[in-house]
């Protein structure tokens, strides 16, 4: 378990993941979809590389990430409702998995909508607790809130470039794949993964950390007994 303490290891892991993404520009088929699905990738992953002097995330939480974007490199490659995992769980269990489901539609955009509040949350975790210093409580439910509202501004930005592209690009990018109902099928994955990570992470946490239910204690006390609102905005006008 070298890589818990190995210092290199978000570089390593950056530089496979290029290597993985360049690659991925072989033979795709939908190259403007491709495109717009990498818009979202180039800029988190600049993020990561400006923020990562400044504030370096824990190993554990780069790895979640360089786990969910693979996942989101190879769904941008094929464009998520044309992943053929069908084809892969033949050659390797013989097993068509969509028919032996019952499936009606390629669920590979479930299965990272779910990973992404699955991976996510612990990294937002991380955010919160050594920025804001949250406590308790806060430490679970702040991720998971932060799972859900950006699984639906996802939807709501997938859904306007849908609407101004139209056509085939639309249906691509969308994804809907004839269900009226997938935004929210998408969100409540994506809410359902987080759930499953912070609630392991609140098992694991009770288990091995001694001081448990007194940092559960501090995350409801009050730090400022001064209410805000009306109280406040007097406090500055005076200034």
């Amino acid at each position: 378990m070298g890589w818990f303490t190995d210092k290199n290891y978000p570089i390593k892991l950056f530089v496979a993941f290029m290597a993985i993404w360049l690659f991925s520009f072989i033979g795709i088929k939908y190259p403007f979809d491709f495109f717009l699905e990498h818009i979202f990738t180039v800029l988190f992953v600049g993020l990561l590389i400006l923020t990562y002097k400044k504030f370096r995330l824990s190993n554990v939480s780069y790895t979640f990430l360089f786990a969910y974007m693979i996942l989101h490199v190879i769904g941008a490659h094929y464009t998520y409702s044309l992943v053929p995992y069908d084809k892969w769980s033949e050659a390797l269990f013989g097993i068509n998995i969509t028919d032996y489901f019952g499936w009606s539609r390629n669920m590979y955009d479930r299965l990272v909508h779910l990973s992404f509040g699955l991976l996510m949350a612990y990294p937002a975790r991380e955010i919160f607790l050594r920025i804001t210093h949250v406590k308790g409580f806060w430490g679970y439910y702040l991720p998971l809130d932060v799972m859900a509202s950006f699984s639906c501004l996802y939807e709501i930005i997938e859904m306007c470039i849908a609407l101004a592209m139209g056509g085939e690009v639309a249906k691509n990018y969308n994804g809907e794949q004839g269900d009226s109902w997938d935004a929210i099928k998408d969100m409540a994955m994506a809410v359902s993964g987080g759930f499953i990570a912070m609630i392991t992470l609140f098992f694991i946490n009770l288990k091995l950390k001694k001081d448990f239910w007194k940092d559960w204690g501090r995350g409801f006390k009050v730090k400022r007994k001064a209410p805000l609102g009306e109280v406040e905005l007097k406090r500055m006008l005076k200034k």
